[in-house]
């Protein structure tokens, strides 16, 4: 995934390399006769301004990554914000429609974040989540979106996955996390989620989408509840 911004270094780093190329041809150039010392030291002084700059664009360059990188990522867990997921929703969303290919949105909602808040403290909430996302990334394919979408609710991608597909892989994650509890101080503590299936449909938005996966959480939630 490449922003404006990371093309626009790399494009730098090319150009700070062309200079390099132009000082060797112009040594080539010079008749031995006329490499005086003075020359050759002009030269060097300006072959190593050259590796600077070259450097200081690597570092820049580096730098602009892991801004784009903090800038797309949420601030407790180590996943997708909301920003960085809805776009990739809205390129997901795309890709499907241009080449006809399947695609399912996940959406999860942790039960009793606020009973383990209120009984072991927010830091539990905490980790409670990030026991919750890490398990949604340790359990589905690089190719795969995971996000946080807000509060408790963590949403995943599925590329490449029909509603079939994507409700057996939702049965197995919301197993997975259930039967994987939380280690707090020693104490497990049960960690469970609801999840709610939405696959692609041509014309869908992204906020749609996404209303659309939430509501069939709730219904799973609400099935739970009174079952």
């Amino acid at each position: 995934m490449q922003t404006s911004g990371t093309s626009m270094a790399r494009a730098a780093s090319v150009e700070t390399a062309a200079p390099v190329d132009r000082v060797a041809q112009i040594v080539m150039a010079i008749p031995p006769q006329e490499m005086t010392e003075k020359v050759r030291e002009t030269i060097s002084a300006l072959i190593q301004e050259v590796d600077h700059l070259r450097r200081q664009i690597e570092l820049k360059d580096a730098r602009i990554q892991e801004l784009e990188k903090l800038a797309d990522t949420d601030p407790l867990l180590p996943v997708a914000n909301r920003r960085a997921f809805v776009r990739e929703l809205d390129r997901a969303i795309s890709y499907t429609e241009r080449y006809n290919v399947p695609a399912s949105l996940l959406f999860f909602d942790m039960d009793r974040l606020k009973e383990i808040n209120d009984t072991f403290g927010h830091s539990a909430g905490d980790k409670a989540l990030l026991h919750l996302a890490d398990l949604l990334k340790r359990n589905v394919r690089a190719s795969d979106v995971v996000g946080r979408l807000g509060g408790d609710e963590l949403a995943v991608i599925l590329t490449h996955a029909d509603e079939a597909q994507a409700r057996m892989k939702a049965e197995s994650l919301a197993r997975i996390i259930g039967d994987t509890p939380l280690m707090l101080d020693g104490q497990p503590i049960c960690v469970r989620a609801s999840v709610g299936v939405c696959t692609f449909r041509p014309g869908q938005t992204p906020e749609e989408m996404l209303q659309q996966a939430d509501e069939a959480m709730y219904r799973q939630k609400t099935v739970a509840r009174t079952g």
